[in-house]
């Protein structure tokens, strides 16, 4: 069994129903499979062989799911690129990765013209639309090859997507996620999340190089569809616009996305009643923007927690328990990652990695299927990361007596003052209660008594002004008085990344310029 079988299928058994679906554009299961199988096909008759690596730059698009899938059916494992990075981070993860070719769409040609001398294994560029000399047309290798899928020999734990982290603490490694690693995925969302049905439309609104990219598997497995908005910007207005003329069910977005979402005055000109799910994850979800967004869109929330060397889904807050009312136990949790699903364990463990009692921090480690193989051509850091057989995640949380995962910081980002373990999770939190608050980071700066003290970077709502006495006074009625922030700088938006999570580290670096140690 390999992830390219779900299309093939698919198309066996809804061989009319729409597959992609664009503007001016659907496409059936059918016509996805030949398109998928003769890329795959394309891909073996240039030379390329079963274990070969496919970088990929395209952006939400219906040739970006058939790029996704197509080195798959050949037996090769496809390297997705976020297109907002830049270009030599692009030039980084493909020779890193020993890419044997390149697809691209027509768009990042300017973006490739100062590295493709750089690329010291592509062999191949191939171009969505116009190429320039010398690089292939993509519809015309695809036009060359028949139409039945190939046959390599697949095993379940050959590489099928090598996922480069998002590089917040460093050069991205390449998580090699195989053919089991996203066949659990799939068994999990089908078991536990999100059945889906041959009737649902999966909407892409973050990338497919991401989290919504993953998403479709067991989409396909059911025989749903993919749908893109009219804009490959992550654009409110058409959003509801693309939600209201798919009749869209379903989505994958980043708490930051959702943020937008209910911040846009347009939400009431649309009927979005089509839409029953919405996952979340990737990032902090804070409790009153999602009592918000509960009492906006209605009991349509499921929240993942996973990572790019476990993807989307070690932990996961179901629809039901988001709907907490007054229950002060079930809006505790809505703070929680919620509790392990199917296939995965999760312990929470000290520096010994000896599991610590419930409601004691540690790190959260996890062990599974889900669990990738390893990071590419990085035997020590694998080893480090996968010590015991368990994935280490560099988060910080603790479980309560009922299992439920509380996360309150990547390891890096705790702040030591004065002897005392700050999390800045449980401070921003707070700081989001106050009516004022758009978006909030809390990081660590340098203190010459304590050590570290604890600053707040705050973006404001529009409209709203605040001070900071009035927010520090605001943490001081729900917090121990050594968490409030001892300063408060108001900015106007917070740094993120291309997968929309906020760089701690670049924020950090402003106050720490100069200093010996970061901590």
């Amino acid at each position: 069994m390999h992830v390219g079988h779900f299309l093939t299928r698919a198309a066996q058994r809804y061989p009319e129903r729409p597959a992609w679906i664009e503007r001016d554009r659907t496409v059936t299961f059918r016509e996805a499979e030949a398109r998928v199988n003769r890329l795959a096909r394309a891909l073996l008759a240039l030379g390329g062989q079963p274990g070969d690596r496919i970088g990929m730059l395209v952006p939400n698009r219906a040739e970006g799911l058939e790029t996704l899938l197509g080195p798959m059916k050949a037996g090769m494992g496809v390297v997705p690129m976020n297109i907002r990075l830049h270009p030599s981070e692009h030039e980084y993860m493909l020779n890193d990765s020993g890419a044997f070719a390149l697809i691209y769409a027509e768009e990042f040609r300017d973006h490739l013209a100062g590295i493709r001398e750089r690329l010291t294994s592509v062999k191949h560029l191939i171009c969505v639309g116009r190429p320039p000399a010398g690089d292939l047309e993509y519809e015309r290798v695809l036009e060359a090859e028949r139409a039945s899928p190939p046959d390599p020999a697949i095993d379940a734990d050959d590489l099928a997507w090598l996922f480069y982290t998002s590089g917040t603490t460093g050069r991205p490694k390449g998580a090699m996620l195989t053919h089991r690693n996203l066949l659990t995925m799939v068994e999990q969302f089908l078991l536990d999340l999100n059945p889906a049905r041959p009737t649902d439309v999966l909407l892409h609104g973050a990338p497919i190089t991401h989290g919504s990219g993953v998403a479709i598997f067991h989409h396909i497995a059911r025989g749903a569809a993919s749908a893109f908005p009219a804009t490959r910007a992550f654009d409110p207005p058409m959003i509801f616009e693309a939600i209201e003329r798919h009749r869209a069910t379903t989505m994958f977005l980043v708490p930051t996305m959702i943020n937008l979402l209910l911040a846009s005055p347009e939400r009431g000109k649309y009927d979005l009643s089509s839409l029953h799910t919405v996952f979340y994850g990737g990032a902090p979800m804070y409790v009153e923007t999602l009592l918000e967004a509960v009492r906006v869109f209605g009991p349509i929330f499921v929240q993942l927690f996973g990572q790019g060397e476990a993807p989307m889904t070690c932990t996961s807050l179901g629809k039901e328990e988001h709907l907490a009312g007054d229950d002060p136990v079930k809006l505790k949790r809505l703070a929680s990652a919620g509790r392990e699903v199917t296939g995965v364990r999760v312990r929470v463990v000290d520096d010994e990695d000896r599991d610590v009692p419930p409601e004691q921090m540690g790190e959260i480690v996890v062990r599974g299927d889900l669990v990738m193989k390893g990071y590419w051509r990085k035997p020590e850091a694998t080893a480090e990361t996968l010590r015991g057989g368990w994935l280490h995640t560099g988060d910080v949380g603790y479980l309560d007596p009922d299992g439920y995962l509380y996360i309150t910081d990547r390891m890096m980002d705790m702040i030591i003052s004065g002897g005392s373990n700050i999390y800045p999770r449980e401070i921003e939190e707070v700081i989001c209660r106050h009516p004022a608050i758009f978006e909030v980071a809390v990081i660590g700066v340098p203190d010459p008594k304590w050590g570290e003290t604890v600053k707040a970077l705050v973006v404001a709502r529009e409209g709203r002004p605040v001070t900071e006495a009035e927010i520090v006074e605001h943490c001081k009625r729900y917090l121990a008085s050594y968490k409030k922030p001892q300063s408060v700088d108001f900015l106007p938006s917070l740094p993120k990344n291309a997968y929309g999570k906020v760089l701690k580290r670049e924020l950090r670096d402003r106050y720490w310029a100069g200093q010996a140690r970061k901590v």
